[in-house]
C-alpha cells in the first residue's frame, strides 16, 4: 500500500499529495489530485523491484456531471467537475521453495501475491479547491494463508489560480482487515491498516521551468517504528535496546524532497528526489550507495505519455519503473 504505483510517483520520491497536473496516478496518493485532464485516460505501469517479483498497475479515469453553479460565476470551472477513476495493482513475490525451520528444503514451492483495487472520486468545489475519497479493497494470499481488508483515503487539494502554489492534505488507509491471516488467542487477529496522514506543498517558479515539492508523511506519529527500535536485545534483561535516533534525524525521516524541471507546455519533465526515511532504512553502514535518491523523466508525444524512473534500494539493487499513458478521448476525436 506504500509502494509507488507509477514511474512518476517513484521519481517524486515514492509519494506526492500536492501536485495536480493531469497525471491520473497522482490520485493514488490523494484522490483530490484527479484532474479535468484525466478524463478518458488509460495508464499502464510496470515495476521491477527484486529478482523474481512483478509489480504492475492499470488505471482509467472518467469525468462526468455539470458545473452549473460554478460556471454561472464565470470562474472557468470545468464542464465536468466530478472526477472518477479506478485502478488495480498487482504484486507477485514469485515462487519460493518449502523449507523447515533449519533451512532444509522439503520439496515443492509456493507463491505469494497482493491485489489492491482503488475506486476514486473527486469533486471540483471551486477552481482553487477539490476534495476526494478513495475506497480500496485489498486481497493477499501467501501460500495457504489469505487476508481481505477494506481501506479508504480522504483528501483535499488547494491551488492558486495561476497554479504557482499547490497544497494537498490526505488521510490514507482508514480501515482494517475483514478476514485476517490468523486467529489470535482471543479468537481475533484483525489488524488496522497502516494509517498515514500526509501534507504536501508544491511551488512553481514563475519565470523558470522549476517546481519544488515537500511532502510530510506519517504526521500522526513521531516515532517511525522500524527505525526507532532495533532487533538487538539487552544481554541481561532481554529487552529491546532503543536505536539511538536523534530528533532532527527522526524529523527528516518524515519528509520527501523533490525538484522538477517542467516547462509551461508540460511536454516533458525531469525529477530528482530524496526520501530520507528510505535512505535510513536501506543504507548499509559499511557500503556507499544512493539509497533514498530517485531519478525520473517523462515525455508527452501527442496523445501518448511515456515515463521512466530509477531508484537504488541497496548497493547492488535498483528499482526500475516504466509507465505508458494514453489519452483515449483525444484518440477518438
Amino acid at each position: 500500500m506504500s509502494l509507488p504505483t507509477s514511474s512518476r510517483l517513484n521519481a517524486l520520491g515514492g509519494s506526492n499529495v500536492s501536485v495536480s497536473d493531469g497525471d491520473i496516478s497522482m490520485g493514488m496518493c490523494n484522490p483530490a489530485l484527479l484532474h479535468a485532464n484525466s478524463h478518458m485516460t488509460l495508464q499502464l505501469n510496470y515495476s521491477y523491484y527484486l529478482p523474481g517479483t512483478m509489480f504492475g498497475s492499470a488505471l482509467y479515469g472518467h469525468n462526468f456531471g455539470e458545473a452549473k453553479g460554478l460556471r454561472s460565476s464565470g470562474d472557468g470551472a470545468p464542464e465536468k467537475p466530478n472526477y472518477f477513476a479506478v485502478g488495480i495493482h498487482y504484486l507477485d513475490y514469485g515462487r519460493m521453495k518449502y523449507a523447515d525451520e533449519n533451512g532444509n528444503l522439503s520439496g515443492g514451492s509456493f507463491g505469494a501475491r497482493d491485489i489492491l483495487i482503488d475506486v476514486m472520486y473527486a469533486r471540483q468545489l471551486h477552481p482553487c479547491w477539490k476534495i476526494g475519497v478513495t475506497l480500496k479493497p485489498v486481497y493477499s494470499i501467501y501460500e495457504s494463508y489469505n487476508s481481505f481488508a477494506i481501506g479508504a483515503d480522504v483528501g483535499a487539494h488547494f491551488q492558486t489560480r495561476d497554479s504557482t502554489f499547490q497544497m494537498g492534505l490526505v488521510l490514507q488507509n482508514i480501515g482494517w482487515q475483514i478476514k485476517s491471516f490468523y486467529s489470535s488467542e482471543d479468537g481475533t487477529g484483525h489488524e488496522m491498516l497502516p494509517l498515514n496522514l500526509q501534507l504536501g506543498l508544491t511551488y512553481r517558479v514563475k519565470h523558470a521551468p522549476l517546481r519544488f515539492h515537500l511532502q510530510i508523511h506519517n504526521m500522526q506519529t513521531w516515532h517511525l517504528n522500524y527505525e526507532w527500535t532495533s532487533l538487538d536485545k539487552s544481554p541481561t534483561t532481554g529487552d529491546i535496546i532503543p536505536h539511538d535516533v536523534k530528533w532532527y534525524d527522526m524529523m527528516f525521516r518524515h519528509t520527501i524532497w523533490c525538484i522538477e524541471v517542467v516547462p509551461k507546455s508540460e511536454k516533458f519533465y525531469i525529477a530528482l528526489s530524496y526520501n530520507h526515511r528510505r535512505r535510513a532504512e536501506l543504507q548499509l553502514t559499511d557500503q556507499k550507495s544512493l539509497a533514498g535518491f530517485a531519478l525520473g523523466a517523462g515525455v508527452k508525444i501527442k496523445q501518448v505519455r511515456l515515463g521512466f524512473a530509477i531508484s537504488q534500494l541497496t548497493k547492488s539493487n535498483f528499482s526500475y519503473q516504466v509507465g505508458l499513458t494514453l489519452d483515449i478521448h483525444s484518440l477518438m476525436k
